[in-house]
């Protein structure tokens, strides 16, 4: 279904998974691997994926697609353009924990851990973050996809600015600290209704929840990334075929604040060939047409063949619609291209609606024989 993470798998649910075991599986993972808690290499981003899968699964919209297309879809937004804005753009880890668990004095319900919650709003906003995976759809010759091949992609992508050195800060300049919240991220306000006063927490919308206010880089507009073409070179190995997807590590969009880039997907089309079909992934069939006469007495054709023109002995008496083997000549197994399929050749006989007396004649006078 797809190259990525299985999100099911990641969050130890089934398929058929309700919104109640969704959320149960979610606020167990994302308690044990939230990186205030858990110290460990790796933790942080385990939280990530698991918000991200979480976010995913319980939306019916995000579901459908990811089953069907996986994270793929998700990212090119079935239309949009991949990893740019549409399905795969993910709330901020940070922001869904704290709509689980509350602000930052929500940690306490998790059991003598209500230290945790110092992590502000603004300092998860303000953290790195991977960047978003690339698609690039490439089109290649028949024999390209049985033999291998090797091409040059331009890829627009996502890349560091150089003017401000991916800060989205004017060169120059400063971020200074948001008045409005204090550098917080949030601001509370107090909420009366009948049941009383309540205090509600919100985005600081003067800062957007960074907590700091500061002069975009003119270049990028702040986002610290600009979209550039990039000229990649790639190898296609033996024995791709349509809808292939080949995976290229880092070569996607730029992280946000130094995070690590995404990967590039590159997913393949390969162009039909009018004589040589393959099924069965490494198999190929093909067709050859003989008279009738070569088909009683046996003869030997010319194939096309993968690797070119070879002799087919055709045996005496073979019978119309017979499919004749020609092993080894079919497609390398993909990652094995020591495997390699066969051909099976269709043999056509056809019969001349218009004979000339003699040849009417000598037909006869076999026939007569085979009574």
């Amino acid at each position: 279904m797809t190259a990525g993470t299985d999100y099911y798998e990641l969050l130890g649910v089934s398929k058929n998974a309700d919104s109640k075991q969704l959320k149960r599986a979610y606020r167990q993972l994302a308690r044990k691997y939230h990186p205030d808690v858990n110290k460990e290499p790796g933790a942080e981003d385990k939280f990530k994926e698991i918000s991200n899968a979480y976010e995913v699964l319980s939306d019916d919209q995000k579901k459908a697609i990811y089953d069907q297309y996986g994270e793929a879809g998700l990212k090119n937004g079935m239309g949009g353009g991949f990893g740019g804005a549409g399905m795969g753009d993910f709330t901020n880890p940070f922001d869904l924990f704290e709509s689980f668990f509350g602000g930052s004095g929500g940690m306490g319900g998790m059991g003598g851990m209500g230290g945790m919650g110092g992590r502000s709003s603004a300092q998860a906003r303000n953290r790195p973050t991977q960047g978003d995976d690339e698609r690039f759809d490439l089109e290649i010759d028949f024999l390209e996809a049985v033999f291998a091949c090797e091409k040059e992609l331009d890829v627009m992508r996502l890349e560091e600015c150089d003017t401000c050195s991916a800060s989205g800060v004017k060169a120059g300049t400063r971020p200074s600290t948001c008045g409005t919240c204090g550098g917080q991220g949030q601001v509370i306000a107090t909420v009366r209704t009948p049941l009383g006063n309540f205090q509600q927490v919100t985005t600081c919308q003067a800062c957007g929840g960074t907590g700091q206010i500061s002069t975009p880089c003119p270049k990028c507009g702040g986002d610290g990334r600009v979209r550039k073409s990039k000229r990649i070179s790639l190898r296609v190995p033996a024995g791709v075929d349509s809808g292939s997807r080949l995976r290229v590590r880092s070569e996607g969009n730029a992280g946000r604040k130094g995070g690590p880039p995404g990967d590039l997907y590159v997913f393949i089309a390969v162009r039909e060939d009018p004589d040589l079909k393959r099924f069965e992934s490494i198999n190929i069939s093909s067709t050859v047409t003989i008279p009738y006469t070569k088909a009683i007495l046996g003869t030997t054709v010319k194939v096309r063949t993968v690797d070119g023109t070879v002799d087919l002995k055709i045996p005496t008496g073979v019978q119309p619609g017979a499919t004749l083997l020609m092993a080894k000549r079919g497609v390398p197994k993909l990652g094995n291209p020591n495997v390699r399929g066969d051909q099976y050749v269709k043999v056509k006989v056809t019969i001349p609606n218009k004979i000339s007396n003699e040849e009417k004649a000598l037909v006869e006078e076999l026939d007569k024989n085979q009574k």
